[in-house]
């Protein structure tokens, strides 16, 4: 989407108010696709639920996918991400790759070794949410980590977006990995195209998406043969995942090995603190996120050289306020007040687009809120994004 088109919906926004059906206030800061307000959300759940399951239910079957994980009493659990899918016979799973045929989970794309994604050279350094602090910007653990002491100019990030995802934010920026499920068959990729992509240039390889959740198998494969490519070429690797933290637990281990071993980071956008918000925005729980978040945090003193966590949060204009703020800090601050935070600069997209940006005061709050509850290492992402209103 071009600043223009930004700049043009803004001003509509300034004077477009939308009702929220439950309690009928009025807000331009209450989406039309929500059609609820953040108090009724959190405060009158019971009754704000229907409108918001309704528009998970348009979001998903837009594209021909499951609206709820199945789970079936009787199916086959795939236990790869957060979902838990449970599939009976002729069951798909939440991310639309795997299905039962026969009594067999089948996987869409072929395989563990084939991923449904599109990958790219992306050249450092590039805009990532720990750019800020992460060693191919900085040098940060140079020289075990990092092949300079400053900025890895002429060298890339080997950037792999996946086309699925264990989540269904309404606002998603990348929702266009909707569309990859029915296009697996174009959208194929083996694990060892990957591993030839990540030569002499490649110093790091971000799995995002989508979300690396619910392929986590191809992108763990993947990583392992990377680095030991790596390893006998004696160079430096890291290995970076951009994810909702949807990850099943039993996998999360290995997740954080790759990440550590290799000078890598794992960077958790945890969306929202309540759990009540954080399913209007994304349809689901975020129980396992917390969990996941809490263990990942158990292993930073292993490699203090690089920060082996890091939590970004969108501020979502009327959504993600200061009480969803305060929660994230708190509960970030009381594992690690070193860990580092980013708040995220919003901009209208998907069936969130009749919100304006993230004002300048949002922003300006979200980082004075970090800073009170001891939080060391504060960024912002997309800052040209930033508006005056609201």
């Amino acid at each position: 989407m071009s600043i223009l088109k930004i700049v043009r919906r803004f001003r509509v926004h300034e004077v477009f108010e939308k009702k929220c059906v439950v309690c009928g206030k009025k807000s331009p800061l209450i989406s039309s696709i929500l059609q609820v307000c953040v108090d009724c959300i959190r405060n009158r759940f019971s009754e704000a639920i229907k409108y918001i399951e309704k528009a998970h239910e348009k979001s998903r079957s837009m594209f021909g996918l499951p609206i709820n994980p199945p789970n079936n009493e009787n199916g086959i659990k795939c236990g790869l991400c957060g979902c838990n899918c449970k599939l009976g016979l002729g069951d798909v799973g939440y991310c639309g790759l795997v299905m039962n045929k026969d009594g067999k989970l089948v996987r869409i794309s072929g395989g563990f070794e084939w991923g449904v994604l599109d990958w790219y050279y992306d050249p450092l350094p590039t805009n990532c949410v720990a750019e800020w602090f992460c060693p191919a910007s900085t040098g940060i653990g140079y020289p075990k980590y990092a092949v300079k002491p400053g900025t890895e100019y002429g060298y890339y990030n080997l950037a792999v977006f996946y086309g699925s995802c264990s989540l269904d934010c309404l606002y998603c920026q990348n929702w266009q990995y909707r569309k990859y499920p029915s296009m697996a068959r174009f959208r194929r990729v083996h694990v060892d195209e990957l591993v030839k992509a990540a030569d002499e240039r490649v110093t790091c390889v971000c799995y995002f998406g989508g979300d690396p959740s619910s392929q986590i198998v191809h992108a763990v494969l993947t990583s392992r043969k990377i680095l030991e490519r790596a390893k006998n070429e004696k160079r430096i690797i890291r290995i970076c995942w951009e994810t909702n933290g949807q990850i099943n637990p039993h996998v999360l281990n290995e997740v954080i090995r790759l990440s550590l071993v290799s000078g890598g980071i794992i960077k958790i956008d945890i969306k929202a603190w309540s759990s009540q918000v954080y399913y209007a925005l994304t349809g689901h729980d975020n129980r396992l996120v917390i969990e996941n978040v809490k263990k990942i945090a158990k292993f930073i003193k292993e490699r203090p050289e690089v920060p082996l966590l890091t939590i970004s949060l969108l501020l979502v204009p009327g959504y993600v306020d200061e009480y969803e703020i305060e929660g994230v800090c708190k509960f970030v601050a009381e594992l690690n007040p070193e860990i580092p935070i980013t708040f995220l600069a919003f901009h209208p997209d998907y069936l969130m687009d009749d919100l304006p940006p993230t004002s300048k005061r949002h922003m300006d709050n979200a980082c004075k809120i970090a800073k009170q509850y001891g939080l060391k290492y504060i960024g912002i992402g997309n800052e040209w994004l930033l508006g005056n209103y609201y």
